[in-house]
């Protein structure tokens, strides 16, 4: 004879101690899923982001510069040409992140595991996304440009430039002028450098001598800009040889310090936004979760990109 549910006992996924037991599972999985990335990642505002709603790839036109010239009285003016070019960004394969709850261990719960593992996917998609866009940019800042005429990339490098924050100023400034020659400007511009980098540059009292014009604080351990740039920390600017995955995030990183970019350096196609997936699985007694994302990323303008670095490319 079957006996009567226990109703001592707290599934931690039913809705008021009735129905499926994983009913509101799922839906604090997701969200705790979405926040833990959103919170992670930081690229993702900080370049083009472009969402399709079917296909494999989008084109980004490019546009180059109009001419002028001295019009002499009688003469015929004649159009002149404005270069163009395309960018096509391919949507990647899509990525996937995956864990198994067993059931035993939500009725028993002597210990959390949702939380740290919907932290854990949240936050392994977030670092690929950053990982992959912070090497594009890279890359970008060591491309010729796709249109006639218009500059591509920078490299500013200095042998010293990751341990001497005197250096990383110069090149802040070095990369502003670079910038305003190439006509992009500053707007929508940021640096990025790793955490090493960044905290030499807190340290730097002309940087955070708020007396001074600086700002940040000392205290803080924050500077916040230098040379009209934001200065924002990541763990994920490349700094080794990549040879895996695909090709177009491929690149040896190893003399990389820092970027400074412009928002149109790099372009991301997004597909499918970050999603999860969940199925009981009753031969092996526990729930199978998957997030996922399709996107794709790539270089879109060359000329909005630096890199700092210590020397040439290996």
């Amino acid at each position: 004879m079957a006996n009567a549910q226990d109703t001592s006992l707290s599934r931690l996924g039913q809705i008021n101690g009735a129905g499926a037991t994983d009913a509101l599972f799922l839906k604090i999985f997701s969200g705790e899923v979405l926040t833990e990335f959103e919170r992670k990642v930081i690229f993702k505002a900080l370049h083009f982001v472009r969402q399709i709603s079917n296909g494999k790839s989008a084109q980004f036109p490019l546009i180059g510069k109009a001419s002028a010239g001295y019009h002499t009285p009688g003469g015929w003016i004649d159009g002149s040409s404005i270069p163009h070019a395309e960018t096509v960004i391919t949507v990647d394969d899509l990525l996937v992140s995956s864990t198994f709850i067993a059931n035993i261990d939500e009725a028993m719960n002597h210990y959390d595991v949702r939380q740290p593992y919907s932290a854990e996917l949240g936050r392994v998609l977030a670092n690929t996304y950053d990982q992959n866009v912070a090497r594009v940019i890279a890359l970008a800042a060591r491309a010729a440009s796709p249109l006639t005429g218009r500059p591509g990339g920078s490299r500013i490098t200095d042998a010293a430039m990751a341990t001497d924050p005197a250096k990383l100023e110069a090149a802040l400034f070095t990369a502003a002028q670079t910038l305003d020659e190439k006509d992009v400007g500053l707007e929508d511009t940021q640096a990025v450098f790793r955490p090493a980098q960044y905290y030499l540059l807190a340290q730097r009292d002309r940087l955070v001598n708020t007396q001074l014009g600086g700002a940040g604080s000392v205290a803080s351990g924050k500077v916040d800009t230098v040379a009209g740039f934001p200065i924002v920390k990541s763990n994920h600017v490349p700094s080794t040889q990549v040879t895996a995955g695909p090709a177009k995030y491929q690149g040896d990183f190893r003399t990389t310090v820092g970027l400074v970019f412009n928002k149109m350096a790099a372009g991301t196609v997004q597909l499918l936004d970050l999603a999860m997936e969940s199925e009981y699985e009753i031969r092996r007694q526990g729930t199978f979760m998957v997030a996922k994302y399709a996107v794709g990323h790539d270089k879109l303008r060359p000329d909005c990109a630096i890199e700092i670095a210590t020397g040439a490319v290996a």
